[in-house]
């Protein structure tokens, strides 16, 4: 278990709603459902959905963005996520990984659990118990980087869903190469416009933030230590 599930949640029965696709870029098509993750097995048949008041704080985000960056738009690269699509991401990561290091045929279980440490300091368990639900099947989770005015997605220095430390918020704070100081800087600027409306940053990712979750409760009762935070969104 990890430490943001031990946050109790006081469901708030917001509505999941779908993303305004003219306020925003969207990722297209979504890169799991070219994988074949099983949208269609839930009710919303769709990535890109986030509770009512989810999308009221990246509208906030959004505008901060373009008013200190006008040729930035903010990318949503994944929101709303069934447990289903959780399972199959957890999979597919599992058997790239095992690809990769030479095992997929055959894996022991000593690999296995190797295997699955590596899956989980990315991925969330696609656990079923409504007290530890999955950061994105909530509708508070979303996963987010930025494009240029042409649409083109600007270069945060690795890529969204990458199992490695590069994928760590501060990972090129300390760099003295310019370019990896560009990428800390575009990163510090994606944190800030969503910090400043709300959101909280995954500690292991720079692209993922949560806003009423879990996970954000959790951050914000590391932040304020005299107030313990409640999630008010739980497993849709």
């Amino acid at each position: 278990m990890k430490p943001y599930q031990q946050i109790a949640i006081h469901e708030c029965g917001e509505a999941l709603v779908e993303i305004p696709a003219e306020l925003f870029a969207l990722e297209r098509p979504h890169p799991y459902q070219k994988l074949g993750a099983p949208y269609h097995d839930s009710a919303v048949d769709s990535p890109y959905y986030l509770r009512q008041g989810v999308i009221d704080s990246l509208i906030v985000a959004q505008k901060q963005l373009q008013q200190d960056y006008p040729d930035w738009t903010i990318l949503i690269f994944d929101a709303y996520r069934p447990v289903e699509v959780q399972q199959f991401m957890v999979d597919f990561t599992f058997a790239e990984i095992a690809k990769a290091q030479g095992c997929e045929l055959l894996v022991s279980e000593d690999r296995r659990q190797l295997i699955l440490e590596q899956v989980y300091q990315f991925w969330a368990v696609p656990s079923l118990d409504r007290a530890t639900p999955p950061p994105h099947s909530t509708g508070g989770a979303l996963d987010v980087s930025l494009v240029d005015r042409q649409n083109g997605q600007i270069d945060m220095g690795s890529p969204i869903d990458e199992i490695s430390k590069r994928s760590y918020p501060d990972y090129f704070a300390n760099s003295n190469e310019p370019a990896e100081q560009e990428f800390h800087c575009r990163r510090q600027i994606l944190k800030d416009v969503m910090v400043a409306a709300g959101f909280r940053q995954h500690p292991n990712e720079w692209w993922h933030f949560s806003l009423g979750d879990q996970m954000w409760a959790w951050s914000m009762s590391q932040q304020q230590e005299n107030h313990q935070f409640v999630a008010r969104y739980g497993r849709c």
